[in-house]
């Protein structure tokens, strides 16, 4: 496990650069299917429509959108994304 700037453990790294949806979106939902309640999975991608569709699919599947950024690099996008907890 590691710590972002946001002092946020993350427990899950996923690495979407290059991929255009619906492949961050469709790799996210397998991560999250693989992880515990609670645990923070960090998205980096380069999909525009990332912007869109990650805040979307965190609200309509109850998961939480902790941060969001965008990176300066070509550009870049940046999320952190909690595991909605088992009922």
């Amino acid at each position: 496990m590691t710590t972002s700037l946001l002092d946020t453990p993350i427990n899950h790294h996923l690495d979407t650069q290059g991929l255009i949806c619906p492949e961050p979106v469709m790799m996210l939902h397998k991560t999250i299917r693989k992880a515990d309640s609670g645990d923070i999975i960090e998205m980096i991608a380069t999909d525009p429509a990332t912007t869109r569709d990650i805040p979307n699919f965190c609200r309509h599947l109850g998961h939480t959108l902790v941060h969001q950024e965008t990176l300066n690099e070509a550009p870049t996008y940046r999320y952190l994304v909690k595991k909605k907890s088992a009922y």
